[in-house]
């Protein structure tokens, strides 16, 4: 059956991480606001979504299965990212607002969020616009403050939504990783989603994603591709796991950079570019050509500033992020550029492209994996990890 996080009732969920730390369902009964007959009734349909026992009853009390214990730890991570996010939004007239939004409020908010507009949001769901609106007016009264507000035809999150919403995804992929780890088959959460910088996209990734494939036919890894710029915003938002290509080296205290592997760089051209028969072509030689260079702040921009730094830099009339366009580019052209040779190794086995010159040592850039501080892969997430890591082994070898 598919299941999402936000299928399961938000109430019945913090009520097991509350019913192990009482070790009672009559304690907890009283904590949560509900009888111990609702109490039992909720948890019991609870387990019958899941397909998985989560507690152990006992005439004294109750105990955790170990996928119970799983589920609660999860839980109890995406009510902290509530929290935190209700507390960023605004003062609520509620102790613990996060304790009383629903599942169906914080559904109808991210949809409206992605999609821009309530007949949007409608459309994508199958939900009435008047229950969207509903839910999403609820959830304001809850927070004590506007997510969203009217643009045009459209609806742009407040500050204080953009907060919400961020948290809301966060609780969403702490939900879906609990969802992985419990139910027997993993469920339709059994999977990663991997932001990809281009040479991640050229060799790690495909290694990667083959060799789990093979390890878990049912594990899903779904690929987003984009530059550094345009993925860490996802990447902080929960919408993505992972994030894999060129390291900042910058200190972010929500991210946290592991590195893989050193990438040396090429100076490549087109088939039949004048330098391309010259062994070592001096600095001055490439400068007196034309260069596709990568957008300002990124590693390769960065590189390739270093190599010119001695003298006047070439000339650099097209800024570009991807590698695609850019071999278009060389091969219509004298322009030069400066890539891994993993980026353009088919083009070059097919005499497409050309190295000028030798590979350069000095020119490296750290290629490696970026996370959220916080996040907390599970086993199957740790196990993709570790072939990223293989991929990164093998490559490095192959390119000694």
């Amino acid at each position: 059956m598919a299941l999402s996080p936000f299928d399961l009732n938000l109430r019945h969920l913090r009520a097991l991480s509350v019913v192990l730390t009482r070790g009672s369902l009559s304690r907890a009964a009283e904590t949560v606001g509900l009888s111990q007959p609702a109490l039992t009734q909720g948890l019991a349909k609870l387990e019958r979504t899941l397909g998985v026992a989560l507690l152990v009853r006992r005439p004294d009390g109750v105990t955790a299965t170990e996928a119970g214990q799983a589920l609660a730890e999860r839980a109890d991570r995406a009510f902290a990212h509530l929290a935190e996010a209700a507390r960023q939004a605004g003062r609520s007239g509620f102790a613990r607002p996060e304790q009383l939004i629903t599942a169906t409020q914080l559904r109808a908010f991210l949809a409206l969020s992605d999609a821009g507009s309530f007949v949007a949001a409608a459309r994508a769901t199958g939900q009435s616009q008047p229950g969207l609106h509903a839910a999403v007016r609820d959830l304001e009264q809850i927070c004590a403050v506007p997510v969203v507000e009217r643009q045009g035809r459209g609806v742009v999150l407040t500050r204080a939504g953009r907060r919400l919403a961020r948290g809301a995804r966060l609780a969403r992929s702490e939900i879906a990783a609990g969802l992985a780890e419990v139910r027997p088959d993993g469920g339709d959460t059994n999977r990663i989603t991997v932001g990809a910088m281009p040479l991640s996209r050229a060799v790690l990734l495909p290694r990667a994603v083959a060799a789990m494939v093979e390890a878990e036919p049912g594990f899903v890894v779904d690929i987003v591709d984009g530059a550094w710029r345009e993925l860490v915003d996802p990447l902080r938002d929960g919408v993505l796991d992972i994030m894999v290509g060129a390291l900042r080296g910058a200190m972010h205290a929500d991210l946290v950079e592991r590195p893989l592997l050193e990438d040396r760089l090429m100076v490549v051209g087109r088939r039949g570019h004048p330098l391309s028969s010259e062994t070592s072509p001096d600095m001055q030689a490439l400068a007196s050509y034309p260069w596709v260079i990568g957008r300002p702040g990124s590693p390769l921009r960065l590189l390739w500033q270093a190599m010119f730094a001695d003298g006047p830099p070439p000339a650099a009339p097209v800024e570009c992020g991807s590698v695609t366009a850019i071999r278009g580019i060389l091969r219509q052209s004298d322009l030069l550029t400066l890539l891994s040779r993993d980026q353009v190794a088919l083009e070059i086995e097919a005499g497409v492209l050309a190295p000028i010159g030798l590979p350069l040592s000095p020119t490296t850039r750290t290629i490696g994996i970026t996370t959220r501080a916080d996040w907390r892969p599970t086993p199957s997430q740790a196990r993709f990890l570790s072939l990223i890591d293989q991929a990164a082994s093998a490559s490095f070898q192959e390119n000694e």
